[in-house]
């Protein structure tokens, strides 16, 4: 068993300097890219991931899912309908920090990648703060509620905050892909309440506001840490696959540290932090 919180403390400190020490095949100079990341609050990056590449995390996802390799505590149903008494099975799981169960993700080409292009979004102070694993089973129609990230997060001073949202498989209005408010992280965030299911939390919005954003297998989405965003359950046969890195600033991860905020990583407990969202 490693020792988790010193695993973390070299996770995100290598992490601002594994662009030196790698090399990176994609790169985003697209100023245009970057300006419509700014104004929207959300950016699609296609074919992050070739298609062998998919094949190898798909490998990996699935030893998570099965239970060979071991969640523990990290390990619950984001689902807001009691799916595990109902289906027997869970409606939306979630593992927190897959990299610390599987260390060899950290040095893989989606964590690198994600670095380079969140580092362009917002500043090469930018780190990788944490990650995780959303999975909709099949025909389990359960919803992930509207929500802004923040939310869950405590007050920072420097709000910049990414999130990489990464599709295994086709990600489809039916399956669940991400829903976004374009421009709603430039706005006053919103009230959120807590669901008592499932633990998650929800805000008012529609998808009247919204647009949903399909992506193929290895493409991937990002979207700012205010942006509002959803998606629907998953209402076909197969399961909805994703792959999740969380990046902020390296001092403002210091400073979650100190205020003993971990996302997950010694207690995987969903809760209404942000106070700034009353």
């Amino acid at each position: 068993m490693i020792n988790l919180w010193k695993w973390h403390i070299d996770y995100y400190k290598k992490s601002l300097d594994s662009k030196k020490d790698n090399q990176i095949s994609m790169t985003l100079t697209d100023s245009n890219q970057q300006e419509f990341f700014k104004k929207e609050g959300y950016l699609i990056v296609e074919n992050l991931l070739s298609v062998i590449e998919v094949e190898k995390y798909i490998s990996i996802y699935d030893r998570f899912l099965n239970g060979d390799i071991d969640a523990g505590d990290k390990r619950s149903d984001l689902g807001t309908n009691g799916g595990t008494e109902i289906t027997g099975k869970e409606n939306i799981t979630q593992i927190m920090w897959p990299s610390a169960l599987y260390p060899e993700f950290t040095s893989m080409v989606y964590h690198q990648e994600a670095l380079t292009i969140a580092q362009q979004l917002l500043g090469n102070d930018i780190a990788i703060d944490f990650d995780m694993l959303i999975n909709k089973s099949p025909h389990t129609a359960t919803q992930t509620p509207w929500h802004q990230d923040a939310a869950y997060w405590v007050d920072l001073p420097d709000k910049r905050a990414v999130s990489c949202w990464l599709a295994l498989n086709e990600s489809t209005v039916d399956n669940g892909c991400m829903w976004y408010v374009p421009g709603s992280h430039l706005e006053k965030m919103r009230k959120h309440k807590a669901i008592t299911e499932g633990g998650a939390l929800v805000c008012e919005a529609s998808e009247s506001e919204g647009i949903a954003i399909p992506l193929k297998p290895g493409s991937c989405v990002f979207h700012a840490g205010n942006t509002l965003h959803y998606s629907r359950g998953n209402t076909t046969s197969l399961n909805r696959k994703a792959f999740i890195i969380n990046l902020r600033p390296e001092d403002m991860i210091l400073m979650e540290r100190e205020k003993g905020m971990d996302h997950g990583l010694t207690e995987n407990k969903r809760t209404f932090r942000n106070e700034g969202s009353k």
